[in-house]
């Protein structure tokens, strides 16, 4: 058999696919391997969302390329987000890689791999339209406890600064039953935390015309019974459902959990966007969220230094910041990006100027943050066991149900013994508090 490695790159839905591939390979010949340097083939699953992904994307790529020389490597592949947006000049540009696969055509990794030298064209990259569904064969690589179930494929939003379109196609959204059947096999396969990703999941099932919307899905994955934490992400802040919020409040299964990226708050910058929606309308809808569901966690992303963002933008986003007060927040800068309308406007923004804004908000929002945790200490939780930390492999940590994996902080268990295992939900009673993690004791 011959073996495989493969790297993955860029966000969880990114993850997913990478997870399909590796379900597919293990259906043909192919062993799966940890370590590059005893790959056979590698597999290079890309990110290209902006400059710095794109950057990271082409460094691994050469790094894994020099494995052909001084490894075992006989075959490299390159698939996903960078190999959709630069198509056929990649085959120049990358002399080294043997077969690129755009993002709609991962499902065929085993088949270009099984194929006879010359048999394969050397790029696929064509409009995504495939959808993987319940019959993929993936495989979770997260921890066993934990996994991402992906709702549907692509946007239809044509936000200024978003390549996401183009990489990733139209709206396609899965069904009902496809994605129960999944969830109920990670469940089965001893997965308790769920968290449902898409390009955006306000939108689920408006394309299926079969009335199928969010709300409708959140509950038919309510009824899983081995499932304990369904979380959901990337919810688009206009037309959100309100079945969605009656489930997200009355489900127990569902946590209160909702990540909303909002991107800004000055409503000039909202309008140079193109996101469909004003500070107002954004106002509106965290309302609607906060008076549906009582105790939510919020979580949203705001991008400083946009194209024409003034002083006074930045301040009006700081003061929105403050007023409305979210449990997590994520601030990137700017990546003016080839491509997307953004790239055409005027008053781009001093990169250092961004870098201070983003400091700035990030600031703001610690504090915030260590209010909100610090209130906490002394009061009893349920914590997710994730197992040891990576920068102390003999202290355990976990997550509250309001903290998503990689991206929201964590509990450090300060007192464990034998009986405290990974994918266990256990009482711990919170002591101390930072703007990011915990620190708890297991109680029961």
């Amino acid at each position: 058999m011959e073996r495989v490695h493969l790297v993955s790159l860029g966000c969880p839905k990114n993850r997913v696919d990478s997870e399909v591939m590796v379900g597919k390979l293990r259906q043909g010949a192919f062993e799966l391997v940890d370590s590059p340097e005893d790959a056979d083939v590698i597999v290079v699953n890309t990110c290209s969302f902006i400059r710095p992904a794109t950057e990271e994307s082409i460094d691994t790529v050469l790094e894994m390329a020099k494995l052909k020389h001084t490894g075992r490597a006989k075959k490299l592949v390159v698939t996903g987000c960078m190999v959709q947006r630069y198509g056929k000049n990649l085959e120049l540009e990358l002399p080294e890689v043997d077969h690129f696969l755009g993002t709609g055509e991962y499902h065929r990794i085993a088949d270009v791999l099984e194929a006879r030298e010359g048999e394969a064209p050397r790029s696929y990259v064509d409009t995504p339209v495939y959808l993987h569904d319940d019959t993929a064969p993936r495989v979770n690589s997260w921890a066993p406890h934990s996994a991402y179930l992906k709702l549907s494929e692509g946007c239809d939003h044509k936000c200024a600064f978003c390549i996401i379109p183009q990489l990733r196609g139209r709206l396609r959204s899965r069904t009902i039953p496809s994605l129960v059947t999944e969830a109920s096999r990670l469940a089965d396969e001893g997965v308790l935390e769920l968290n449902l990703v898409s390009q955006d999941s306000t939108a689920y099932g408006r394309d299926l015309g079969d009335g199928s919307d969010l709300g409708k899905l959140l509950r038919a994955l309510a009824r899983i019974e081995k499932l304990a934490w369904i979380r959901l992400h990337y919810v688009y802040p206009l037309g959100v459902p309100e079945g969605a919020l009656r489930a997200l409040a009355e489900e127990p299964r569902l946590l209160k959990y909702v990540d909303i990226p909002l991107q800004h708050a000055s409503g000039r910058m909202l309008k140079a966007m193109k996101r469909g929606v004003s500070r107002e309308g954004q106002e509106k809808v965290l309302r609607r969220i906060r008076d549906a569901i009582p105790g939510v966690t919020l979580r949203t992303t705001f991008i400083v230094g946009f194209p024409g963002e003034t002083d006074a933008d930045f301040r009006e986003l700081c003061d929105f910041v403050e007023a409305e007060q979210f449990d997590r927040v994520g601030v990137f800068t700017y990546s003016n990006e080839d491509g997307v309308p953004a790239a055409e406007l005027t008053g781009q923004v001093e990169e250092k100027v961004k870098k201070a804004r983003q400091k700035e908000l990030m600031k703001l929002q610690a504090a915030i943050s260590k209010k909100k945790h610090k209130a906490l200490v002394g009061t009893e939780q349920i914590v997710l066991v994730d197992g040891p930390s990576k920068e102390s492999p003999l202290v355990l940590v976990g997550r509250l149900p309001s903290q998503a994996p990689d991206v929201d902080g964590q509990v450090w268990l300060s007192e464990t013994d034998e009986t405290v295992r990974p994918g266990q939900l256990r009482r711990v009673r919170l002591t101390k508090a930072t703007a990011h993690d915990f620190v708890g004791e297991v109680i029961d």
